[in-house]
């Protein structure tokens, strides 16, 4: 396929062209993603048997590129318990000898759910994510209906592995640690801090560098409900993290200021830079979104490497698509004030630049033959989404409204931003304001309206690109 040929219509106008989605069923937070031989693993909460949440399982799918990935069987089956969310590593020494000698096992640590406990068990791969022993003894059972999510690392300085675990409804994260991860010993506990409006799930606990060099721990965790809008969220400090403890250096900021980005994990094991993904949904309606018909539900956001920036303010998280994406994509075309027609049968990116000012405007509005189906305005201290509610969307409470993010002052500005079939992913001021969001238009999409103001006609200009699809869905 090319830019000048359109593809045939599909039988499911909402099905994502480049965002992983499973062929059927209900999916969730993604678990379990680490990078091992070459391959990039992408585990998730899975229903086989539904698209509604229950019965949760291990889905799995695997990539060379982070942007083409194929499904693979079922990874963690439901049994005694269900196999709730986690993570996992590579035992490269085989500290918890639950490797054959051969090569290093990869161990999975996850939250098994009953209807009166949840704890934290074991699997295990000896061939590099295919097949999976799950393990029958819990390796960290305190007895309680809520206690989940773990997310483990090595940690060199101490040579010792640490687990990240929230305590969901006392908005706690407990670290603790391991030299085999079998038998864990308590370190400290973080929280209640930040926003506390609903309980906390999937914390993660990472170092990054600054573009000088100096070295941030970033230790997030998600709350629902309590979001920037009502629903569910995900919150950040930076700090320092001394092999015990985490200090922060920061009050808890918003990682994503659209409505739809939750449950993110970083890849294990993969060097030199931070990644991380997530799904791509909001619990206020996520059993609601109008794809059940076409036997689905869910997707995952786009990855993303994540860095820190130090502005006058200080230190900010900066989130940025995976520079991989740029292989998606085919025939560039200009972009300027006024309209430009194309094609929604497959997804696009956006970006646009022109220079600082004190007063401008510059918004995108993304039009169907029903209107505006949604739109994304940026002025020199904030970028704004806006939803409307459409004939589509009536039932979905909390779907319709608008989103804003905060931008530092800046002498240049970038707008990119990705459009799927059911998404839209904002990323303004080099990652520093990130809005991600859910669309579902009424009717296709066929134009974008570039309107500016402050602005001479030739300054805020730019490109779009059909992106190659990553599925034959």
């Amino acid at each position: 396929m090319n830019g000048m040929t359109k593809p045939a219509v599909r039988q499911d106008p909402y099905r994502p062209h480049v965002h992983y989605t499973p062929a059927a069923n209900w999916i969730n937070d993604p678990n379990g993603l680490v990078y091992f031989g070459g391959v990039y693993h992408l585990f998730y909460q899975y229903n086989p048997y539904a698209s509604s949440h229950g019965h949760m399982h291990w889905g799995h799918a695997v990539s060379t590129d982070l942007v083409h990935w194929h499904e693979q069987d079922i990874a963690l089956a439901e049994g005694e318990h269900q196999i709730f969310s986690g993570s996992a590593v590579v035992d490269w020494q085989n500290t918890s000898g639950l490797g054959d000698g051969t090569s290093p096992p990869l161990v999975a640590c996850y939250t098994g759910h009953t209807s009166s406990n949840q704890a934290q068990y074991l699997a295990s791969s000896q061939d590099g994510g295919t097949s999976w022993t799950l393990h029958p003894d819990a390796v960290l059972d305190r007895g309680k209906l809520d206690f989940r999510d773990p997310k483990v690392f090595w940690h060199a300085p101490t040579a010792s592995w640490i687990m990240a675990v929230v305590h969901p409804v006392e908005r706690e994260i407990e670290l603790l640690r391991s030299t085999d991860l079998r038998a864990w010993t308590s370190l400290s506990i973080f929280g209640p801090a930040g926003a506390t409006g609903g309980i906390w799930e999937v914390p993660d606990l990472f170092p990054v560098l600054d573009d000088a060099g100096h070295e941030h721990w970033v230790l997030k965790v998600d709350l629902n409900p309590g979001g920037p809008y009502g629903g569910s969220g995900v919150q950040y400090w930076l700090g320092d993290f001394d092999g015990q403890t985490f200090m922060p250096r920061t009050p808890a900021w918003w990682v994503d200021h659209g409505q739809d980005f939750y449950a993110a994990i970083t890849w294990h094991d993969l060097p030199e830079r931070r990644v991380w993904l997530s799904w791509m949904s909001n619990w206020q309606y996520a059993h609601h979104v109008p794809t059940a018909a076409a036997g689905w539900r869910g997707a995952m956001s786009l990855p993303r490497e994540v860095g820190v920036r130090v502005d006058l303010d200080g230190p900010v998280l900066v989130q940025r698509p995976v520079p991989e994406l740029q292989a998606l994509r085919q025939a560039e075309r200009p972009i300027s004030a006024g309209i430009t027609p194309f094609e929604t049968d497959q997804a696009h990116e956006f970006l646009l630049r022109w220079p600082g000012s004190n007063s401008f405007r510059v918004q995108l509005e993304f039009r169907s033959e029903a209107g505006i189906e949604v739109s994304v305005e940026v002025t020199p201290r904030e970028v704004a989404v806006r939803r409307p509610e459409t004939a589509v969307t009536a039932g979905l409470t909390g779907y319709a409204g608008e989103h804003r993010a905060p931008l530092p002052p800046m002498e240049d500005h970038e707008l990119r931003l990705f459009l799927d079939a059911s998404s839209l992913e904002v990323f303004v001021g080099g990652g520093r304001a990130v809005l991600t969001d859910l669309l579902f238009p009424a009717q296709s999409i066929r134009e974008v309206w570039c309107i500016t103001e402050g602005l001479d006609h030739r300054e805020a200009m730019g490109s779009l690109w059909p992106l190659s699809p990553t599925s034959e869905r």
